[in-house]
């Protein structure tokens, strides 16, 4: 079963860009692991203190794995103020859009 990890975080809107580059060590390394499907942190376009996080991941396995030996982002002085992030476990997907008959 696929897992998702998605939702946000917000730091102050002065930090922003760099909180992200500070995930950027994460974000590599993570694209390269075995089984990761995706992944990224990446900053809101509307709102500036903003960020989104959304992993893909082949199965929660994967991810407990990634977990022991994911690198820590680099310093930065940005902190998190609050954060809304979940785990889905996904059971079946598809095209987002059907055709219409």
């Amino acid at each position: 079963m696929t897992v998702i990890v998605a939702g946000s975080v917000w730091v102050e809107p002065a930090t922003r860009d760099q909180y992200v580059d500070a995930h950027q060590v994460i974000v590599r390394a993570a694209r390269v692991h075995p089984g990761c499907l995706d992944l990224a942190i990446s900053p809101d376009p509307i709102d500036p203190g903003r960020v989104n996080i959304y992993e893909y991941w082949d199965s929660q396995q994967t991810l407990d794995t990634w977990r022991t030996i994911c690198p820590r982002p680099n310093p930065t002085t940005a902190s998190i103020i609050s954060q809304n992030v979940q785990l889905h476990e996904i059971s079946s997907s598809g095209p987002p859009f059907r055709a219409k008959s």
